[in-house]
C-alpha cells in the first residue's frame, strides 16, 4: 500500500470544531481530498480515537447513529492501516527513537506502514521527519511552514 498522507485524529476532530472555523475548513478539505483522491489514509487507532472523542468529548456529543454514519461514510473508506505485531514493534521503536508517547508513535508507525510521505498532525513536531514521514501541522501559517522546512 502506498498513500500520500496520513491524517491524525486531531485533524478529523477539527473538522467538527465550530469554535475554530479556519481549522475546521482546513481539516474538512483534507478529509475531502483524502476521500476523493484516495491519497489519504488513517489507521484503526485513529478511527477508535475519533469515535471516542466524538461521542464523549464534543461540546454536543455525537449520537451513536450519527457516529455510525460518519464511520461508514468517511472513516471506513479512509482506514487502510490495521495492527499486527510488526505495527506495534515499529511503534515501540519509534517511541524509543523520538521520545513520543506510544499512541503518537503508533500514529507514525501507521503513516510509515502506509508508505505516506506526510503525516498531518497538530500534536507532533512540525517539520520533523521520522522514518521518511514528514510531520506537517496543517494549521500553521505558511510562513511558519517555510521556517520549519529550512531548519
Amino acid at each position: 500500500m502506498s498513500a500520500e498522507f496520513f491524517l491524525d485524529t486531531n485533524v478529523i476532530v477539527y473538522a467538527f470544531d465550530a469554535a475554530s472555523p479556519d481549522k475546521s475548513t482546513i481539516a474538512y478539505r483534507l478529509i475531502q481530498r483524502a476521500l476523493k483522491s484516495g491519497a489519504g489514509v488513517v489507521s484503526t487507532q485513529v478511527v477508535g480515537e475519533f469515535l471516542n472523542v466524538a461521542t464523549r468529548k464534543f461540546e454536543a456529543p455525537m449520537k451513536a447513529a450519527d457516529a455510525r454514519e460518519f464511520l461508514v461514510r468517511v472513516l471506513n473508506p479512509l482506514c487502510k492501516v490495521y495492527p499486527d505485531l510488526e505495527y506495534f514493534e515499529n511503534g515501540l521503536e519509534i517511541m524509543t527513537e523520538t521520545g513520543y508517547s506510544l499512541y503518537d508513535s503508533l500514529v507514525l508507525a501507521g503513516a510509515f506502514r502506509a508508505g505516506c510521505s506526510t503525516l498531518y498532525s497538530e500534536d507532533l513536531q512540525h517539520g520533523q521527519v521520522v522514518r521518511g514521514v514528514r510531520i506537517e501541522n496543517p494549521f500553521v501559517e505558511p510562513s511558519e511552514r517555510r521556517h520549519a522546512k529550512s531548519t
